[in-house]
């Protein structure tokens, strides 16, 4: 949980403050009560490349089920609905952690929570690959330890939970928007650069090497982000036995202006009791929710509908949507900070909405590229707004209503594609198409939503002048 700075932050008399760019380090000078090892490590600029390196890598973690789906869809020998089952797996224990993730880092700071989840992926990661080297052309037996090991892999997309307050301590209150909007948009691109780039590497190192090569990768990133990874001074300070005030002077004073209120799950239980961090729980389930969805399943629909192959799907979907989207995030957080995260939403739902209806009419192969397009915009552009949201709704709680936002918002990415695959099953090619209504339908739900969080906001800030002027009369009466 976060509190904003307090009155006597950075003021402290006979304290000054020295920071070294070059280094990345902050000497902290007091004339009394010095604490020991008082140097801070770390700046915003390398917190946020680090937390964005990863969440880039946890998200590979899974990134590699989507564009895997039509191998395993042929030796598994899988039905539409039990294909959908298995690549939104990864996306339902990743979601769950996200609330339990973003509770541990109000406590303990974002770096050892991260390394936790890294550690858990890769395990999944390697039972994966071996799973896969075993599995012959006919291997329906291995489904549920596939589906095991998925979820073990999912560990990996907690990592956004632990990456938000990482990023959000260190950074300056007035950059959230813009820090936040980069951090989702350029981590989230994990999933383009597999879709992309795994047709290509299965055709050479087969599906299991793959595997393996991804992992090669993830054990490397980990390992650099164990070096230059740091939590904000605040976290740093504590850890090294400072009391608890001291430790938020001197953490003000190194220019943190956001800090936990130190209580294990008290961020939580705030974020709960917030109807307004429950709106946002909608917007992130249709934005997040759709593109973790959409991601797995747009593979199988240019592959079954259209009959592309392998590799013409991938760069379609890869550069087409997640790339895309994943761009987008980091304009939505320019947006949000000059039109507001509400306006930006909705607008962006709107242009989803647009999408979606293009999807759903069977009228050819360019109709559904420009739908596909407005998807991934509208989506890309509406997480990030939301995520710009989440500081100013609860500054004294970001890590807890991230956990809860992007929980159970990211929930959106297992319960939607085993419907898309029941609705094909179901009426055959008409179903593939016929399926994407369901996300104009949750795209008329979001802008709405959005739009009445606007309006409540509207309504605070007309009312918070007052009763500070109601208040403050109050006290000199006194």
């Amino acid at each position: 949980m976060l509190t904003n700075r307090g009155e006597s932050g950075g003021q402290e008399v006979g304290k000054s403050v020295v920071s070294s760019r070059e280094t990345g380090k902050i000497s902290l000078h007091s004339g009394t009560n010095t604490a020991p090892n008082a140097e801070i490590v770390g700046t915003p600029q390398r917190a946020l490349w680090a937390a964005t390196a990863g969440f880039f890598l946890g998200f590979a973690a899974v990134a590699l089920y989507g564009p895997a789906a039509h191998q395993l869809h042929m030796r598994l020998q899988l039905s539409e609905f039990a294909l959908g089952v298995l690549v939104a797996v990864p996306q339902l224990t990743g979601s769950l952690l996200r609330i339990p993730m973003g509770a541990w880092a109000d406590r303990v700071g974002g770096r050892t929570p991260m390394l936790a989840l890294l550690v858990a992926s890769m395990v999944g990661m390697a039972g994966v690959g071996l799973a896969l080297q075993h599995m012959g052309a006919s291997s329906r037996h291995m489904y549920p330890l596939i589906l095991a090991l998925g979820c073990l892999s999912g560990f990996g997309v907690a990592t956004f939970a632990v990456g938000i307050p990482q990023v959000a301590y260190w950074s300056p209150k007035g950059r959230q928007g813009q820090v936040l909007g980069l951090y989702g948009g350029l981590g989230t691109a994990a999933p383009s650069l597999a879709t992309v780039f795994l047709p290509y590497v299965v055709a050479t190192l087969g599906l299991a090497n793959a595997y393996f090569a991804w992992l090669g990768v993830l054990v490397l990133g980990t390992v650099g982000y164990a070096v230059s990874a740091r939590d904000a001074p605040y976290f740093q300070l504590r850890n090294r036995g400072s009391d608890e005030d001291l430790c938020r002077r001197r953490a003000a004073a190194a220019g943190e202006e956001l800090f936990p209120m130190g209580q294990a799950g008290q961020g939580l239980r705030d974020a709960v009791h917030s109807k307004a961090v429950w709106g946002l729980v909608l917007l992130y389930f249709v934005s997040f929710g759709g593109y973790l969805s959409l991601t797995t399943w747009l593979p199988t629909f240019w592959d079954e509908y259209h009959h592309l192959d392998a590799r013409r799907a991938g760069l379609l979907v890869g550069l087409g949507f997640t790339l895309l989207s994943a761009l987008m995030r980091a304009v939505g957080g320019y947006l949000s900070h000059h039109w507001g995260g509400e306006r930006t939403a909705a607008l962006s739902y709107v242009c989803a909405l647009g999408g979606a209806i293009l999807l759903t009419t069977p009228t050819g192969m360019a109709s559904h590229i420009v739908g596909q397009t407005f998807v991934a915009i509208g989506f890309g552009v509406a997480s990030a707004a939301v995520f710009q949201l989440v500081p100013s709704y609860m500054p004294s709680a970001v890590g807890g209503a991230t956990g809860l936002v992007g929980g159970l918002g990211a929930f959106g990415g297992f319960v939607l594609p085993p419907l898309l695959g029941f609705i094909a099953d179901s009426f055959g090619k008409k179903g593939y198409t016929g399926a994407f209504g369901i996300y104009g339908i949750l795209a008329v739900l979001a802008a709405f939503t959005a739009l009445w969080l606007e309006h409540n906001a509207h309504h605070q800030r007309d009312h918070v002048p007052q009763m500070a002027q109601s208040l403050a009369s109050h006290s000199g009466s006194r």
